[in-house]
């Protein structure tokens, strides 16, 4: 089951503040939480973790916190020494930077039985590395970094490469999203917020969390800054997770048809995709009883949704997303708009791919 998390880091603001953030991420169904041990300074800092990590074990939250050697220098442990982290409350360590590999498989191995989360975006053979120490894959998974620096995050290219290397290993992928309210990092930098991939800075919340859940690639969607608000809590969580769903604003001709055709059918694109539109064709079997009379037959453009009228006989009722500007015979109505956010995920849109369209709340 693909989860959604928070990131909390408590050296920022008041413990109480920190609580109240979890307690309502835990009230959308939020379920992992990313914080990092790296920037903590002292152990009053731990012991407010220790708080943190307790509450949200109780609400049901996997917390998983940024380590990396220094880390194990400044408590005086080991790589072979887990039991403090678990004291902590901790779930899992995400190893920033990690070790040569036979450490880290024999981590997976600990008493604790805490997940080895590794780092995704370096994008080395490190994984394979510490799979051929026969690590034990159960608690092996992966999370992208953030990038507080604007123009530093991940290209597209070199997220889906790195993505598709532990995805390819069945391991379970993380990757974050950026709140465009949350102010506060692990460091004093939060230029733009703290995605994982450059394009999506400033992003709707939940237009971030459909592409990267669209990929394929990716299992849990955190936001890596906070506070992420209400709102944007709720609008994630009441995400399809699974199913690619883009939203749509009618136009006034549109009739209630129509209208019924584009939120309530299960669309998915056939297999002989064309470049023009993803065809969604069964819809005009699902209302060949209908008539369709011509409306809004200017030329179409891209995320237009339109849907094949009278005119066009054999093809009456058939819905299509436009994915290039083309011209109209008259025979095709447009009847909603893909907003314009979204537009750009209909190239992602595979052959056989299923989607649904909802209409955006106003």
């Amino acid at each position: 089951m693909r989860k959604l998390g928070i990131s909390v880091f408590p050296q920022h603001v008041a413990l109480e503040e920190s609580l109240e953030y979890i307690e309502t991420a835990a009230k959308y169904g939020f379920s992992r939480i990313f914080t990092c041990l790296i920037s903590a300074n002292d152990e009053a800092e731990f012991a407010k973790l220790e708080t943190i990590c307790k509450r949200a074990k109780e609400l049901g939250f996997d917390v998983i916190a940024d380590v990396d050697p220094t880390v194990f220098e400044s408590l005086n442990i080991t790589y072979k020494e887990l039991d403090r982290f678990k004291e902590l409350g901790l779930a899992g360590l995400r190893l920033d930077l990690g070790f040569s590999g036979s450490e880290e498989a024999a981590m997976s191995f600990d008493d604790t039985d805490l997940k080895i989360e590794l780092n995704i975006s370096n994008g080395t053979r490190y994984v394979e590395n510490i799979l051929s120490y026969q690590a034990n894959v159960g608690n092996i998974i992966g999370c992208h970094n953030f990038y507080p620096r604007k123009y530093t995050g991940l290209s597209r290219e070199h997220f889906l490469r790195t993505s598709k290397q532990f995805k390819d290993l069945n391991l379970r992928t993380a990757a974050f999203v950026s709140s465009n309210s949350g102010e506060f990092g692990p460091w004093f930098v939060v230029d733009g917020g703290l995605p994982t991939m450059e394009e999506h800075r400033g992003v709707d919340i939940t237009v971030q969390a459909k592409d990267l859940w669209n990929t394929g690639l990716i299992d849990d969607v955190i936001v890596g800054n906070m506070f992420a608000s209400e709102d944007e809590l709720r609008a994630l969580s009441e995400l399809n997770r699974n199913e690619l769903q883009l939203a749509v604003e009618f136009l006034d001709g549109a009739t209630d048809v129509e209208k019924e055709i584009v939120l309530t059918q299960k669309h998915f694109n056939r297999g002989d995709a064309s470049e023009y539109v993803l065809r969604s064709t069964m819809t005009r079997v699902n209302f060949k009883q209908f008539d369709f009379p011509a409306h809004d037959t200017n030329t179409i453009s891209k995320g237009d949704v339109t849907i094949d009228n009278d005119g066009y006989e054999r093809y009456k009722g058939e819905m299509q997303v436009a994915l290039q500007e083309m011209e109209n015979s008259g025979n095709t109505n447009i009847v909603a708009r893909i907003v314009p956010e979204e537009r750009y995920l209909l190239d992602t849109i595979l052959p056989w791919q299923h989607f649904r369209l909802v209409e955006k709340k106003k």
